[in-house]
């Protein structure tokens, strides 16, 4: 391993393969990438990117809430996420325009509690760096002894995200024509949206609560640029996401290196800026297509693969 890392020079900086942080960086960055990827391609295709965008805000209240109460901070995400999601359901009208109602209402309640509890952490509280740690987050920082939660949780939301897949597609594209075949719409956009709460939290303590929707919707919204079937983008997305992020990663340790200060540049940064070059990339190569937007007459043809 030390002849490869010696000849590949200033690609890749002595002891990246054999450093713990990276290692945990690297499988917890591998997990939230896939989940993220099958949550996010729905999130576009439904137009709830301000759903995705707000519950990344709002879970900033349970991650401080949770360093005040000295608990790990995903733990406060996902409690947090999952009651806004259940509540912007439930409170929530069918039409777009309603769920957008709902998630500002949300949103703005959310944001109150999570301004008192970050006032409580950095003054009452002797946690070091505690914005910082919530609002942008370490990859780094992580510990190994929640790899396995996030895997768990990763797990759950893939498998509703499975379980939903045929009828969340259809809802997702006609409410009306998935509510006129028997399908129990409200049944599944809680679904939908319990997995997006988890999706976005464990985005959140691995990029950080204010970048958390860049990996939620970044490599899926690249994906979405290339196919019209949902199941393939949810498949590219996932690549593009792995890859951005262990890239990101990577960047962010050599760039440790070429300070010489054992400084570099915040790994989160790295790691959304992989994300929007891919995107980048692929809207200037596909900007003469036409835009690859999932129809119903390809949810139909999806569905009977």
């Amino acid at each position: 391993m030390t002849s490869i890392t010696a000849d590949l020079g200033p690609i890749i900086e002595s002891g990246f393969f054999t450093s713990s942080p990276v290692h945990v960086g690297l499988i917890v960055g591998g997990i939230v990438a896939v989940v993220s990827a099958a949550v996010g391609t729905f999130t576009i295709i439904r137009g709830q990117s301000f759903a995705g965008h707000a519950l990344s805000d709002i879970g900033t209240a349970g991650g401080s809430a949770a360093l005040l109460a000295g608990v790990p901070t995903l733990y406060g995400f996902v409690a947090m996420n999952l009651a806004a999601a259940g509540t912007m359901e439930l409170i929530g009208i069918r039409r777009p325009r309603g769920r957008d109602l709902a998630t500002g209402i949300v949103l703005g309640a959310s944001l109150g509690l999570a301004a008192l509890f970050l006032y409580l952490d950095t003054t009452y509280s002797n946690t070091t760096g505690a914005t910082v740690n919530v609002l942008f987050g370490s990859i780094f920082t992580i510990s190994g002894s929640t790899v396995p939660v996030i895997a768990v949780l990763g797990v759950a939301a893939l498998t509703a995200m499975v379980v939903l897949y045929r009828p969340l597609l259809l809802s997702s594209v006609s409410y009306e024509l998935a509510a006129a075949r028997g399908v129990p719409v409200r049944l599944v956009g809680i679904g939908y949206l319990a997995a997006l709460a988890i999706a976005v939290s464990l985005s959140a303590v691995t990029i950080g609560a204010i970048l958390s929707t860049a990996l939620l919707i970044g490599p899926a919204a690249t994906a979405l640029r290339l196919t019209k079937r949902a199941g393939t983008a949810i498949a590219v997305a996932a690549i593009i996401g792995v890859v951005a992020t262990w890239l990101g990663i990577l960047l962010a340790y050599d760039t440790a290196a070429w300070s010489g200060q054992g400084q570099g540049w915040p790994v989160s940064f790295c790691i959304v800026a992989v994300v929007f070059a891919f995107y980048l990339a692929v809207s200037l190569s596909t900007r003469h297509r036409p835009s690859a937007i999932t129809t119903p007459s390809a949810v139909i043809a999806d569905m009977t693969h």
